[in-house]
């Protein structure tokens, strides 16, 4: 009985470390600032928008560079407007997204996939007709060539079928009118979360970001 006692406090002891290491480490890099390319030109106009745990990504629905609205089809949400002029994209574990409308309903099932990564991922799609700035909302403006790399990494994110479209799920779980749930490729895991998705599209297209980050707070910490 002591022996089995001495090794479950073990296991208890190596968990609190490890969670311990995890939000040192956590924090330290998300301290660790990487700067936006110089010299760019402000052509695009893009958002970074939180809810206060999780980050998007947000676009003009239609550029002479892109038009997502072909993919991320206007008719996917419940309003099936065509007016909407703004696209929030959002990375994340499946399971939150379509099974935990609330911090009441999630699930230990859920949270540990989520957390070991065995989970499937999901793309969520919101549109917007405007967008206010404020804490919640930082606009930031990139050039053409930084666009495009946003644009193929995004892309990238969406799982695909033969002809190359979107997979759109349907799902009653959506949060309003204006969104829509799409596969995703990748693996949500606690290295590897909604906000490092985000900072990564900010780091790939050259903007300012976290070396790494888990939480939306390490992102919004750099545009204020």
């Amino acid at each position: 009985m002591k022996k089995a006692l001495k090794i479950v406090l073990k296991i208890f002891l190596g968990f609190l470390g490890f969670i311990l290491l995890y939000l040192i480490v956590a924090f330290s890099l998300s301290k660790i600032t990487v700067n936006q390319e110089p010299k760019t030109k402000p052509e695009v106009e893009i958002y970074i928008l939180t809810n206060g745990v999780h980050t998007d990504i947000v676009m003009p629905t239609k550029t002479d560079q892109i038009d997502w609205s072909k993919q991320v089809k206007f008719e996917n949400t419940k309003a099936a407007d065509s007016t909407y002029k703004y696209i929030a994209m959002g990375w994340g574990d499946k399971g939150f997204y379509l099974e935990t409308p609330e911090w009441s309903d999630l699930k230990a099932s859920v949270a540990f996939k989520a957390a070991s990564g065995l989970s499937t991922t999901a793309i969520h799609a919101t549109y917007y007709k405007n967008l206010k700035e404020g804490d919640d909302c930082k606009k930031i403006m990139i050039s053409r060539a930084q666009y495009n790399r946003l644009i193929k990494y995004i892309s990238e994110s969406f799982q695909k079928d033969a002809s190359g479209s979107f997979l759109n799920i349907k799902t009653n779980a959506n949060y309003g009118k204006t969104d829509a749930f799409y596969e995703a490729t990748g693996s949500y895991s606690l290295f590897h979360t909604c906000n490092t998705w985000a900072n990564s599209g900010l780091k790939i297209s050259g903007q300012k970001c976290c070396f790494w980050t888990a939480t939306d707070s390490g992102i919004f910490s750099k545009y204020k």
